[in-house]
C-alpha cells in the first residue's frame, strides 16, 4: 500500500507549482500581492501531482547514481525499448517497431518541432477545442495558422462535431491534426467508434496526425484507452507521443517517447533535432515502466475516489455547477457559467477570494468560457479544503457579500 495521503512540502524546490504561478497564471512578477501568503494557497493548477514519485523509480535513479559518471547520454540499450513497448503491449495491446521510437525532452518541445517539419508556411494546424493551449502555441511559434473545431457540449458531455471537423480537414491547406487523446481539459476517453470515424476523415484527407497520449495511463478504473496507432495500424502519417511524466510525476525529468512511422519525417527529426538524454531520466523512466504498474493501479483507485468526492461535494454545495467525472486525467473540468459572467477572470477571483490557485477556461483557447480546471492529484485533506474554499467563495459572492 502507498500513502497518497501524505502532504509533502514543495517549498524551496524551485517548483513551478509553488513559485511559478504569478507568471504562468497571471502574467505578473513576484511583486503581485494577495490576501494570502504563498504557503497558504491551496494549489490546484499546474498538471503535476502532489504525490511522491514511486519508490521503484527513486530506486532506479539511485542505482544509476552509483555509476558516478553522468556524461553525454542517449538511449542506446534495447532494455529501454523493451520496458516501454512492454508497458504498451500489456496495457493497450499495442506495439511498435524499435526503429520508430525517438526521444524528446518533452512532448511540448516535440510539438514545436513537428509543426515546423510537417507544415509549410502557408499550411494550417487543426485541433479540437477547448484545447490544451500548447497546441495553439506550437502553431503560433512556427507562424502557422491554426484552425479550431469546437467540441459539442451537452449535459456535461463533450462529443466531436464530425461534420465541422471534416469540413475543416478538407481544406487543402490543413495538413496537420494535433489530437489530444485522452482529452485535456475535458478528460474524455475517446471510444473506438469515435476513433474509427476520426481515422476515416484523417485518411480521406491525407492529414498528418500527432496523437498526444500523455494522459493515457491515468484513466478511471472502468475506462479503456485505445491508442490511435492501434486503430490506424498502417497509417504512415501518424506520430504518437507518450511519456512517463504525468503517470509517475516525473515532469521535471524531461523525457518523452515519440513514435514516428514515416521514415522521411524521422530522417528530418534525426537531422535537425539535437538533444542528449538525461541519464537519470532514462533510469527513472525505465524503472517506472518495468516496476511501476502496482503503484499506478493504486493511484488510479485513489484518483477515482477523489473524483467521486468532488462530484458529491459540488452537488451539495454548488448545485448549479456543471460537473461530470472525467474519464481520464486527474483534472476536473467544472462549468461555473451559472454563477459568473462570461468575462469574469475566474483564476483571479479564486486566488483573491478563496486562496485557491486554479486555471480558468480562458487558458484553453476557445469554447471554454466560464469553466475552471482543478487538479485533483492531491491528498484528500488538501482536496477537501480546496473545494470548501471554492464553494464558500462562490456562495458568498451570490449572497451579496462579495465586494470585489
Amino acid at each position: 500500500m502507498y500513502n497518497f495521503d501524505e502532504i509533502i512540502d514543495r517549498q524551496h524546490t524551485n517548483a513551478m507549482n509553488t513559485d511559478g504561478f504569478r507568471d504562468y497564471i497571471f502574467h505578473a512578477d513576484e511583486n503581485m500581492e494577495f490576501p494570502y501568503k504563498d504557503e497558504e494557497f491551496i494549489r490546484m493548477w499546474v498538471a503535476d501531482m502532489e504525490f511522491a514519485t514511486p519508490d521503484v523509480v527513486i530506486d532506479g535513479i539511485r542505482e544509476r547514481l552509483e555509476k558516478r559518471i553522468f556524461g553525454y547520454t542517449r538511449v542506446f540499450e534495447n532494455s529501454y525499448y523493451e520496458a516501454f513497448s512492454g508497458w504498451c503491449k500489456n496495457r493497450y495491446g499495442w506495439s511498435f517497431q524499435k526503429d520508430e521510437l525517438v526521444m524528446s525532452n518533452g512532448i511540448i518541445p516535440a510539438l514545436y518541432e513537428m509543426v515546423e517539419y510537417i507544415c509549410k508556411p502557408d499550411e494550417k494546424v487543426l485541433f479540437l477545442t477547448p484545447s490544451y493551449a500548447y497546441f495553439k502555441y506550437a502553431a503560433d511559434f512556427n507562424k502557422r495558422e491554426y484552425v479550431c473545431s469546437d467540441l459539442n457540449y451537452e449535459e456535461g458531455q463533450y462529443t466531436i462535431d464530425f461534420e465541422d471537423f471534416e469540413r475543416k480537414a478538407a481544406d487543402e491547406k490543413t495538413t496537420l491534426f494535433i489530437f489530444c487523446h485522452p482529452h485535456n481539459p475535458s478528460g474524455r476517453v475517446w471510444k473506438e467508434e469515435e476513433l474509427q470515424k476520426l481515422a476515416e476523415i484523417i485518411k480521406r484527407h491525407h492529414l498528418w496526425v500527432i496523437s498526444d497520449e500523455i494522459h493515457c495511463d491515468l484513466i478511471r478504473l472502468d475506462q479503456k484507452h485505445i491508442p490511435l496507432g492501434k486503430v490506424m495500424p498502417n497509417y504512415q502519417r501518424l506520430i504518437t507521443a507518450m511519456a512517463p511524466s504525468k503517470t509517475f510525476n516525473l515532469a521535471g525529468l524531461m523525457i518523452s517517447n515519440v513514435i514516428i512511422r514515416d521514415k522521411k519525417l524521422k530522417e528530418i527529426w534525426l537531422g535537425r533535432h539535437y538533444n542528449f538524454d538525461n541519464p537519470l531520466s532514462i533510469a527513472a523512466a525505465q524503472a517506472a515502466y518495468e516496476k511501476g504498474n502496482a503503484w499506478v493501479e493504486e493511484l488510479r483507485a485513489y484518483l477515482d475516489e477523489n473524483f467521486r468526492y468532488t462530484k458529491e461535494y459540488l452537488a451539495e454545495h454548488l448545485p448549479r455547477a456543471g460537473f461530470r467525472i472525467s474519464e481520464a486525467t486527474y483534472l476536473a473540468w467544472v462549468d461555473l457559467n451559472a454563477y459568473f459572467e462570461p468575462d469574469e477572470q475566474l483564476p483571479l477571483f479564486f486566488a483573491y477570494k478563496a486562496g485557491v490557485l486554479l486555471e480558468g477556461g480562458n487558458m484553453f483557447v476557445q469554447n471554454s468560457d466560464g469553466f475552471i480546471r482543478l487538479n485533483l492529484a492531491c491528498p484528500k485533506a488538501v482536496l477537501a479544503e480546496g473545494l470548501k474554499r471554492i464553494c464558500e467563495a462562490v456562495n458568498t459572492k451570490h449572497d451579496g457579500k462579495y465586494l470585489g
